[in-house]
């Protein structure tokens, strides 16, 4: 049996009614002289209105984001201009809930039937939250490549005025710029709200972890800090960080010696992170004559600056001692 056929099943008016509710799809008719609306049930449930015969334009708008408001009303105003089929994409406000509704139907004065315009509504808030979803994933994106860029631009400043070659530049950039992929590796949510990146641990240990053989869990590197999250800005700060000590160590203090050895733990007290660099077993260390080289400049640029906190250093005989003084709230970030 053709479709075409008026006797076939589908043509039946409850048949129909079984389609559209079953599609989502509100009906409206617009009476374009009076300016009243007629909508379905489906409509006054979209709308969050109570069911009457009919509304006024000005009933709906008072429902409209005001933001959208004028921008709808011109819109409806200019379908009885546009030939063909239309579509406007705009947003509600029921009680305190924002919806997406999309209204369609055919413009043109030849469109009208009794002078009435006809069309549909539809919730499409689900695509609009996916498609902010989506700006927002590609905006954060952008900004995250625009901040690597930046770090990488100064760390290549900062490593051309310290390195006396080419090879020894691109070795010690090489280097900073791994330890900063190490950190954005552990990159991701985590959960309890602890934080946006990674655990603190975590993160010093993978750090950590290319300066010793047998990884930061054992053998002569331990890391014993608090359980907290870190914010992806401060993980790509610790890095910076914690490269520039491990470096050092490896060419001046106790990891530059078999039998040296380096603890790191921590506390945190109030709204302060207290961190414990102390290396053992190494060669006498000595301090700087001077302010020290650019690894030191970036080292004070990180703590400070991206983790509003202090550096201390004691030159003891027994072995470097670093205290890292960093707001909890820097280190959320």
């Amino acid at each position: 049996m053709p479709f075409s056929d008026p006797n076939h099943p589908l043509w039946k008016p409850e048949n129909l009614r079984r389609a559209i509710h079953a599609a989502g799809v509100a009906l409206w008719s617009w009476n374009v002289t009076n300016d009243r609306f007629a909508m379905d049930e489906k409509g006054f449930e979209l709308w969050g209105l109570e069911r009457s015969g009919e509304v006024k334009f000005e009933d709906l708008s008072a429902h409209i984001h005001p933001a959208d408001r004028d921008r709808v009303r011109a819109a409806f105003t200019a379908t009885r201009g546009i030939v063909g089929a239309y579509e406007i994409d705009f947003r509600i406000m029921v009680s305190n809930e924002i919806r997406w509704v999309s209204a369609r139907g055919l413009g043109d004065d030849s469109a009208l039937h009794e002078g009435q315009m006809f069309g549909v509504f539809l919730d499409v808030t689900g695509r609009k939250q996916a498609e902010e979803g989506n700006e927002l994933l590609a905006g954060e994106m952008s900004h995250r490549v625009k901040n690597l860029l930046a770090i990488a631009m100064g760390l290549t400043n900062i490593t051309s005025q310290s390195a006396t070659t080419a090879k020894e530049m691109a070795k010690e950039l090489t280097a900073r710029l791994s330890a900063l992929g190490r950190a954005h590796d552990l990159v991701r949510p985590i959960p309890g709200s602890q934080g946006h990146a990674a655990l603190l641990g975590d993160l010093l240990s993978v750090l950590l972890a290319p300066y010793e053989d047998l990884g930061a869990f054992k053998g002569r590197i331990r890391v014993a800090v608090p359980r907290m999250g870190v914010g992806e800005a401060a993980a790509t700060s610790l890095a910076l960080i914690f490269h520039e000590l491990a470096t050092n160590s490896m060419k001046y203090g106790a990891l530059s010696q078999d039998s040296g050895s380096l603890d790191l733990s921590g506390s945190a007290e109030g709204g302060e992170v207290i961190l414990n660099w102390t290396e053992r077993g190494g060669p006498v260390v000595e301090p700087p004559d001077s302010e020290g080289g650019y690894g030191s400049k970036l080292l004070n640029r990180s703590v400070s600056g991206q983790l509003g906190g202090s550096i201390s250093y004691d030159w003891s005989e027994k072995g470097l001692l670093v205290v890292l003084k960093l707001s909890a709230e820097k280190l959320a970030n």
